[in-house]
Protein backbone atom coordinates (compact mmCIF):
# COMPACT_ATOMS: atom_id res chain seq x y z
CA UNK A 1 0.00 0.00 0.00
CA UNK A 2 2.67 2.20 0.98
CA UNK A 3 4.83 1.21 -2.48
CA UNK A 4 1.34 2.34 -4.31
CA UNK A 5 1.34 5.67 -2.56
CA UNK A 6 4.77 6.19 -3.06
CA UNK A 7 4.75 6.00 -6.91
CA UNK A 8 1.59 7.71 -7.27
CA UNK A 9 2.99 10.64 -4.86
CA UNK A 10 5.80 9.92 -7.48
CA UNK A 11 3.72 10.19 -10.57
CA UNK A 12 2.10 13.38 -9.26
CA UNK A 13 5.70 15.23 -8.59
CA UNK A 14 6.32 14.09 -12.27
CA UNK A 15 2.95 15.74 -13.37
CA UNK A 16 3.81 18.86 -11.45
CA UNK A 17 6.99 19.45 -13.38
CA UNK A 18 5.63 18.87 -16.47
CA UNK A 19 3.17 21.25 -15.60
CA UNK A 20 5.53 23.90 -14.19
CA UNK A 21 7.61 23.36 -17.70
CA UNK A 22 4.72 24.06 -19.59
CA UNK A 23 3.54 27.08 -17.88
CA UNK A 24 7.33 28.60 -18.03
CA UNK A 25 7.03 27.72 -22.06
CA UNK A 26 3.75 29.81 -22.28
CA UNK A 27 4.87 32.91 -20.10
CA UNK A 28 7.99 32.99 -22.34
CA UNK A 29 5.92 32.70 -25.51
CA UNK A 30 4.07 36.07 -24.19
CA UNK A 31 6.79 37.81 -22.86
CA UNK A 32 8.24 37.50 -26.86
CA UNK A 33 4.95 38.56 -28.34
CA UNK A 34 4.66 41.50 -25.87
CA UNK A 35 8.65 42.01 -26.68
CA UNK A 36 8.94 42.01 -30.34
CA UNK A 37 6.41 45.05 -30.60
CA UNK A 38 7.97 46.75 -28.13
CA UNK A 39 11.15 46.65 -29.84
CA UNK A 40 9.73 47.17 -33.40
CA UNK A 41 7.98 50.19 -32.19
CA UNK A 42 11.53 51.44 -30.59
CA UNK A 43 13.35 50.62 -33.51
CA UNK A 44 10.70 52.93 -35.54
CA UNK A 45 10.92 55.51 -33.02
CA UNK A 46 15.04 55.54 -33.43
CA UNK A 47 14.57 56.05 -36.92
CA UNK A 48 12.40 58.73 -36.67
CA UNK A 49 13.36 60.43 -34.14
CA UNK A 50 16.84 60.17 -36.37
CA UNK A 51 15.11 61.68 -39.34
CA UNK A 52 13.62 64.40 -37.36
CA UNK A 53 16.88 65.58 -35.88
CA UNK A 54 18.54 65.52 -39.01
CA UNK A 55 15.55 67.67 -40.85
CA UNK A 56 16.05 69.89 -37.45
CA UNK A 57 19.48 70.72 -38.50
CA UNK A 58 19.09 70.92 -42.15
CA UNK A 59 16.58 74.10 -41.58
CA UNK A 60 18.59 75.69 -39.07
CA UNK A 61 21.67 75.21 -41.55
CA UNK A 62 18.79 76.62 -44.13
CA UNK A 63 18.07 79.20 -42.42
CA UNK A 64 21.29 80.99 -41.05
CA UNK A 65 21.97 80.91 -44.92
CA UNK A 66 19.23 82.67 -46.26
CA UNK A 67 19.46 85.31 -43.48
CA UNK A 68 23.21 85.45 -45.07
CA UNK A 69 22.07 85.56 -48.23
CA UNK A 70 19.15 88.28 -47.82
CA UNK A 71 21.81 90.40 -45.56
CA UNK A 72 23.92 90.35 -48.91
CA UNK A 73 21.57 90.91 -50.90
CA UNK A 74 20.51 94.07 -48.88
CA UNK A 75 24.04 95.34 -48.61
CA UNK A 76 24.61 95.09 -52.72
CA UNK A 77 20.82 95.83 -53.90
CA UNK A 78 22.16 99.19 -55.28
CA UNK A 79 24.86 97.63 -56.78
CA UNK A 80 24.15 98.25 -60.28
CA UNK A 81 22.34 101.83 -59.41
CA UNK A 82 26.27 103.18 -58.70
CA UNK A 83 27.97 101.70 -60.93
CA UNK A 84 25.65 103.88 -63.13
CA UNK A 85 26.53 106.78 -61.46
CA UNK A 86 29.94 106.15 -61.06
CA UNK A 87 30.29 107.27 -65.29
CA UNK A 88 28.21 110.12 -64.15
CA UNK A 89 31.06 111.22 -61.64
CA UNK A 90 33.34 110.91 -64.07
CA UNK A 91 31.95 112.94 -66.40
CA UNK A 92 31.63 115.69 -63.61
CA UNK A 93 35.44 115.75 -62.87
CA UNK A 94 35.96 115.51 -66.39
CA UNK A 95 33.78 118.81 -66.74
CA UNK A 96 35.52 120.42 -63.53
CA UNK A 97 38.98 119.87 -65.37
CA UNK A 98 38.15 121.23 -68.29
CA UNK A 99 36.42 124.62 -66.83
CA UNK A 100 39.90 124.51 -64.82
CA UNK A 101 41.71 124.46 -68.08
CA UNK A 102 39.76 126.61 -70.56
CA UNK A 103 38.03 129.30 -68.19
CA UNK A 104 34.98 128.92 -70.34
CA UNK A 105 32.08 129.70 -68.99
CA UNK A 106 30.05 128.58 -72.46
CA UNK A 107 31.86 124.90 -72.42
CA UNK A 108 31.09 124.22 -68.47
CA UNK A 109 27.63 124.84 -68.47
CA UNK A 110 27.34 122.74 -71.57
CA UNK A 111 29.37 119.78 -69.94
CA UNK A 112 26.58 120.43 -66.83
CA UNK A 113 23.60 120.25 -68.87
CA UNK A 114 24.64 117.00 -70.68
CA UNK A 115 25.37 115.59 -66.99
CA UNK A 116 21.88 116.53 -65.89
CA UNK A 117 20.38 114.65 -68.93
CA UNK A 118 22.33 111.74 -68.38
CA UNK A 119 21.38 111.69 -64.57
CA UNK A 120 17.99 112.43 -65.20
CA UNK A 121 17.85 109.41 -68.05
CA UNK A 122 19.36 106.96 -65.51
CA UNK A 123 16.98 108.06 -62.88
CA UNK A 124 14.28 107.51 -65.25
CA UNK A 125 15.29 104.52 -66.19
CA UNK A 126 14.78 102.95 -62.61
CA UNK A 127 11.56 104.23 -62.39
CA UNK A 128 11.54 107.99 -61.74
CA UNK A 129 9.01 109.90 -63.32
CA UNK A 130 8.87 114.08 -63.08
CA UNK A 131 5.45 115.13 -62.36
CA UNK A 132 3.92 117.74 -64.97
CA UNK A 133 2.64 120.70 -62.88
CA UNK A 134 2.51 124.05 -64.70
CA UNK A 135 -0.50 125.19 -66.02
CA UNK A 136 -2.11 121.52 -64.77
CA UNK A 137 -5.26 121.34 -62.43
CA UNK A 138 -4.42 121.51 -58.79
CA UNK A 139 -3.92 117.93 -57.44
CA UNK A 140 -3.52 118.20 -53.40
CA UNK A 141 -2.29 114.58 -53.79
CA UNK A 142 0.76 115.61 -56.50
CA UNK A 143 0.75 119.46 -55.76
CA UNK A 144 1.86 121.26 -52.64
CA UNK A 145 0.23 124.39 -52.14
CA UNK A 146 2.70 127.39 -51.25
CA UNK A 147 0.91 130.16 -52.09
CA UNK A 148 -2.51 130.58 -52.84
CA UNK A 149 -3.74 133.42 -55.20
CA UNK A 150 -7.80 134.34 -56.25
CA UNK A 151 -8.52 134.99 -59.86
CA UNK A 152 -11.66 135.47 -61.38
CA UNK A 153 -10.75 134.68 -65.32
CA UNK A 154 -10.08 131.14 -64.11
CA UNK A 155 -12.73 128.64 -63.77
CA UNK A 156 -10.36 125.32 -61.77
CA UNK A 157 -7.69 125.87 -59.66
CA UNK A 158 -4.75 125.89 -61.88
CA UNK A 159 -0.92 125.79 -60.90
CA UNK A 160 0.73 129.02 -62.58
CA UNK A 161 4.38 128.19 -61.46
CA UNK A 162 6.45 125.43 -59.85
CA UNK A 163 8.63 126.13 -56.87
CA UNK A 164 10.31 122.28 -56.89
CA UNK A 165 9.43 119.69 -59.11
CA UNK A 166 7.71 116.79 -57.49
CA UNK A 167 8.57 112.98 -59.13
CA UNK A 168 6.90 109.37 -58.97
CA UNK A 169 8.76 106.38 -58.86
CA UNK A 170 6.92 103.58 -60.96
CA UNK A 171 3.90 105.01 -60.23
CA UNK A 172 4.18 106.10 -56.60
CA UNK A 173 4.29 110.01 -55.27
CA UNK A 174 7.57 110.03 -53.78
CA UNK A 175 7.73 113.64 -53.42
CA UNK A 176 4.66 116.10 -53.87
CA UNK A 177 5.38 119.33 -56.16
CA UNK A 178 5.87 122.79 -54.59
CA UNK A 179 3.33 124.96 -56.66
CA UNK A 180 1.86 128.34 -56.83
CA UNK A 181 -1.74 128.19 -57.30
CA UNK A 182 -4.93 130.24 -58.92
CA UNK A 183 -8.12 129.79 -57.36
CA UNK A 184 -11.54 131.04 -58.97
CA UNK A 185 -12.46 134.25 -57.14
CA UNK A 186 -15.90 133.97 -56.24
CA UNK A 187 -18.40 136.98 -56.03
CA UNK A 188 -20.08 137.29 -52.47
CA UNK A 189 -23.18 137.13 -53.58
CA UNK A 190 -22.88 134.14 -55.36
CA UNK A 191 -21.12 133.10 -52.78
CA UNK A 192 -24.02 133.40 -50.48
CA UNK A 193 -26.31 132.12 -53.05
CA UNK A 194 -24.76 129.10 -53.30
CA UNK A 195 -24.42 128.30 -49.23
CA UNK A 196 -27.83 128.86 -49.23
CA UNK A 197 -28.33 126.51 -51.73
CA UNK A 198 -26.32 124.05 -49.96
CA UNK A 199 -28.34 124.43 -47.16
CA UNK A 200 -31.45 124.02 -48.26
CA UNK A 201 -30.71 121.27 -50.18
CA UNK A 202 -28.78 119.17 -47.14
CA UNK A 203 -32.04 120.24 -44.69
CA UNK A 204 -34.23 118.39 -47.36
CA UNK A 205 -31.90 115.48 -47.66
CA UNK A 206 -32.43 114.99 -43.68
CA UNK A 207 -36.28 115.27 -43.60
CA UNK A 208 -36.13 112.77 -46.57
CA UNK A 209 -34.05 110.73 -44.37
CA UNK A 210 -35.98 111.23 -40.96
CA UNK A 211 -39.28 110.17 -42.87
CA UNK A 212 -37.37 107.23 -44.32
CA UNK A 213 -36.63 106.18 -40.87
CA UNK A 214 -40.21 107.10 -39.70
CA UNK A 215 -41.51 105.03 -42.24
CA UNK A 216 -39.24 101.86 -41.70
CA UNK A 217 -40.15 101.85 -38.16
CA UNK A 218 -44.09 101.96 -38.75
CA UNK A 219 -43.60 98.48 -41.05
CA UNK A 220 -41.65 97.25 -37.98
CA UNK A 221 -44.25 97.67 -35.84
CA UNK A 222 -46.86 96.77 -38.33
CA UNK A 223 -45.02 93.48 -38.58
CA UNK A 224 -44.65 92.94 -34.81
CA UNK A 225 -48.42 93.30 -34.31
CA UNK A 226 -49.46 90.79 -37.42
Amino acid sequence: MKKKDKKKHDENMEDSKLDNTEFQDVCSQAENLIKDPLEKKQQEYDILWDKYARLQAEFDNFRKRSVKERAGIIKYANETLIMDLLGILDNFERGIKAGEMKKDFDILHQGVDMIAKQFYGLLESNGLKRIVSLGQKFDPHQHEPVEVKEDESIKEDTVFEELQPGYLLNGRIIRPAKVKVHVHKVNEEVKEEELTIIKEVTEEAKEDEDFEIKDNNKDVSENKEV
